[in-house]
């Protein structure tokens, strides 16, 4: 059974469809790519798994639960939301760190705010912080983890990101454009620790124009455009033998460059 299964999600706003209807399933363990155009709806599909946006139409089911189902008004309570939302762990094109919190509090502010709506009575805080030390010397940054966020660089502040997403223990992990806000030679780092997850068969979804680290990295791809998947397999296939002219006409363009 996959892990997760995307069936006909549709979004429109302000009358423009910019989700068509858009199937797929994600297998425990594997990294799925989605590539496209700036507009084609990749970041809009990201936040409705997120239940940051609600799709009009759909279905979106994880571990055989179904988190919501347009059709069915059960699934649609916003009081369960927050909850259906600790399956996806999202790391934004922007890091979005608090800037009065140390990065190890950033990390530990969300499974502490969470424990607290869950009247948590025996959260144990020494281990949480023990747990979010770990993390932060598996992405190279455990000696940074009591500076605030201006004391770090951009990738830096990234990855701190990708920690706070990773101490919620998500389902899967969904990446929006990790790299777009950085310099050229800061990407390397993030790109270094997601290829890392990718090693430790971490289940993730990577919004990304980094062609030559989606082909790498990805155990299959998506290329969207005008709200519809145009194609999708595994990279090999997709990057070097494109089925679709809109495919190739998208790849070539980045070949050039």
């Amino acid at each position: 059974m996959p892990i997760l299964e995307v069936r006909n999600i549709r979004k429109t706003f302000d009358r423009t469809e910019v989700l068509k209807g858009i199937d797929f399933t994600l297998e425990k363990g594997e990294s799925l790519s989605v590539i496209g155009s700036s507009g084609s709806g990749k970041t809009t599909l990201l936040r409705c798994l997120n239940f940051l946006e609600r799709p009009d139409a759909g279905s979106i089911t994880v571990n055989g639960e179904v988190l919501l189902d347009c059709s069915d008004p059960s699934t649609l309570n916003e009081s369960q939301i927050r909850r259906k939302r600790l399956h996806f762990g999202l790391v934004f094109q922007s890091f979005n760190l608090f800037p009065q919190y140390t990065a190890l509090q950033n990390v530990m502010l969300a499974p502490e705010l969470h424990a607290k709506e869950e009247h948590v009575h025996n959260f144990d805080r020494e281990a949480l912080r023990e747990e979010a030390a770990g993390i932060f010397a598996d992405i190279g940054l455990y000696d940074r983890m009591n500076n605030y966020p201006h004391q770090l660089s951009g990738g830096q502040q990234q990855r701190v990101a990708i920690a706070r997403a990773l101490i919620l223990h998500p389902d899967i992990l969904c990446f929006d454009e990790p790299t777009s806000a950085l310099d050229p030679e800061l990407t390397g780092e993030v790109l270094k620790v997601i290829r890392k997850l990718s090693e430790q068969n971490t289940t993730m979804i990577i919004v990304t124009h980094e062609m030559e680290f989606a082909r790498d990295v990805a155990d299959k791809v998506i290329f969207m455009d005008g709200g519809i998947i145009c194609e999708q397999g595994n990279p090999r296939d997709v990057f070097n033998n494109p089925r679709e002219e809109r495919t190739r006409q998208f790849l070539s363009r980045y070949s050039q460059k």
